[in-house]
């Protein structure tokens, strides 16, 4: 008896390909029956396949158009994920606003303790040069934001420009900004970043190093802005500027509890309809138990996780078995969840966790 073989289709930048196309996901995948195969960017995708289901991280209407000729035509395929779902991620603001859609779940920790989550203070400023000359510019009624804050370009769209912050000290750290700029408080949160993976139902936390906390009492001898590519990540030159900062030893910040990270993560999933996507999270240090999401990315870099290859391949079962899909109706345009016996449902299955 010949087993059915599944045939993905993946359509992705050629940066993208070439971290998470790797070999050992091909021939790992191949073993499972899943066939991972490259999809023309420069043909229809009418003509090509068919596939069980297509992959991708491609942006705009035509892009979106072929999708939906392509599941008209297959209407049993299955598309990870809706640009109708990832297009929220691209405006920094309708990004953490999802946060608030997840604020009723239950965060009471195993231990008998409580921790809370949110994202910090923010605003959009249309026309950040013009804070630059105004001392007492104000960021957004009623919001009190204070010094530093983050400035992020609002677009999200992965292109190197909206990678480009600055962490901002005073007013004339504004005077270089053009664009619509997201204006964020910084908070200090003990100089560690907590990366968290979604595929699916698994959740991946790892910490990282990232902006180390600023003394209040050093704010009056700072002026201006720092610029940084990322802002998980300072520049080589940044790291050893031992006058605004020092960092910290990763063994010695504590992980979150990962009942909270899988709730936010559960939480975030379905209020996104998104299967593959990243989240970062700190640590209020004021606080302690209260945690702040700052940014979420669509499909980010999977390869650096340890054992990605098993986790994908996992969810490429999933997703071909119906235990993980999503449908796509093309008269309304609408995503359903669909359980594991391929009808309409709610997700009750539980969330595949680990942390390092």
């Amino acid at each position: 008896m010949t087993t059915k073989r599944f045939s993905i289709g993946y359509a992705l930048l050629l940066k993208k390909q070439k971290s998470f196309i790797q070999d050992s996901l091909v021939n790992l995948a191949k073993s499972r029956g899943i066939d991972l195969v490259k999809i023309d960017t420069e043909k229809p995708l009418v003509d090509q396949g068919p596939f069980d289901c297509v992959l991708h991280k491609l942006y705009g209407e035509e892009w979106r158009k072929q999708l939906q000729d392509y599941l008209i035509l297959n209407p049993n395929a299955i598309v990870v994920d809706f640009p109708e779902a990832i297009e929220r991620l691209h405006n920094r603001i309708s990004m953490l606003d999802v946060v608030s859609e997840i604020e009723e779940l239950d965060n009471d920790l195993r231990d008998g303790e409580t921790a809370s989550f949110g994202i910090p203070k923010q605003v959009v400023v249309y026309e950040p040069e013009k804070l630059s000359i105004n001392e007492t510019a104000s960021f957004g009624e009623g919001l009190n934001l204070k010094f530093p804050v983050i400035a992020k370009p609002l677009v999200a769209d992965g292109s190197a420009k909206s990678h480009k912050m600055l962490l901002v000290f005073s007013n004339e750290g504004f005077e270089k900004l053009k664009s619509p700029t997201v204006v964020q408080e910084f908070v200090n949160h003990g100089g560690v970043i907590f990366k968290v993976y979604v595929v699916g139902k698994y959740v991946k936390c790892v910490k990282r190093k990232s902006l180390p906390d600023i003394d209040e009492e050093k704010l009056d001898c700072l002026g201006g802005s720092l610029s940084f590519s990322q802002v998980s990540n300072l520049t080589s030159d940044e790291r050893n500027d031992d006058r605004y900062y020092k960092m910290l030893d990763l063994e010695d910040a504590a992980m979150p509890p990962m009942s909270l990270i899988v709730n936010i993560a559960r939480g975030l999933r379905k209020a996104m309809k998104l299967h593959l996507f990243n989240f970062d999270v700190i640590r209020d240090t004021k606080v302690g138990n209260r945690y702040l999401v700052i940014d979420i990315n669509y499909f980010p870099g999977y390869a650096k996780m340890p054992g990605y290859e098993s986790v994908m391949t996992d969810f490429f079962w999933d997703v071909l078995n119906k235990k993980e899909a999503r449908l796509f109706n093309c008269e309304k345009e609408v995503m359903k969840l669909v359980d594991s016996n391929g009808e309409c449902g709610e997700d009750t299955e539980s969330h595949n966790v680990s942390s390092a």
